[in-house]
């Protein structure tokens, strides 16, 4: 795949999911009695190199309302604090930023 194309797909994902985030936390933050349902959930990781472990920590952090926390001795597991943890939260990390973020390494 062209290499511009996909640092555009994962720029644009990144710009959708930092959008969501910011609504969220804007929402929240205007609704206190809002329930929150915070977490720290483990996300397997199948992106094997330093630079792709490093840039998808990054976007998560970067992203309001969660924080990558550590990554596993054996860089397997990727430690993430979620604001508004659902089912849905590590599949929605893997399928999003971590399917692009290797695409854009290979």
């Amino acid at each position: 795949m062209n290499v511009v194309l996909s640092w555009c797909r994962l720029s644009g994902i990144f710009f959708r999911e930092l959008t969501l985030s910011v609504k969220d936390v804007v929402l929240t933050v205007i609704s206190p009695r809002r329930a929150i349902r915070s977490a720290i959930v483990a996300v397997p990781l199948d992106v094997e190199s330093r630079a792709g472990i490093t840039l998808l920590a990054n976007m998560i952090t970067l992203t309001p309302g969660t924080t990558s926390l550590h990554v596993s001795k054996d860089r397997s597991t990727l430690y993430v604090h979620v604001m508004n943890a659902s089912d849905e939260s590590v599949t929605q990390i893997k399928d999003g930023f971590e399917r692009r973020v290797k695409e854009v390494l290979s």
